[in-house]
């Protein structure tokens, strides 16, 4: 009797799990979010460290079509953030960066 009640109360605990993971966000969804976090960018490190945490729930839930652009986003402001940023990786993370920011130009201008 004790392990059927085991049994019954894993498996109970596995479907409460899965129920509670997030959707993914529309894109236009994903996009009001993410200009909500960039609104008001500030300068320097904090400014990065509290985009970098922004972004981070945003990157769970993003649409499909925006996760990779969102990633780069969240691997440049992390780099940036840290208190001796490695330049040459941050000069790597440059490009993919710009290119994520005119990716979300592209897609969010109308959010």
């Amino acid at each position: 009797m004790k392990k059927l009640t085991t049994v019954l109360l894993a498996a109970g605990l596995l479907v409460s799990a899965s129920a509670c993971t997030a959707p993914e966000l529309s894109t236009k969804e994903t996009c009001e979010r993410l200009n909500l976090v960039v609104s008001n960018p500030g300068t320097g490190k904090a400014a990065m460290n509290r985009i970098a945490n922004a972004l981070r729930p945003l990157e769970a839930v993003a649409s499909e079509e925006l996760q990779p652009s969102l990633k780069a986003l969240l691997e440049y402001a992390d780099e940036s953030a840290k208190q001796n940023p490695d330049e040459a990786k941050l000069g790597e993370l440059t490009e993919e960066y710009q290119k994520a920011g005119a990716r979300f130009s592209e897609l969010c201008s109308g959010a």
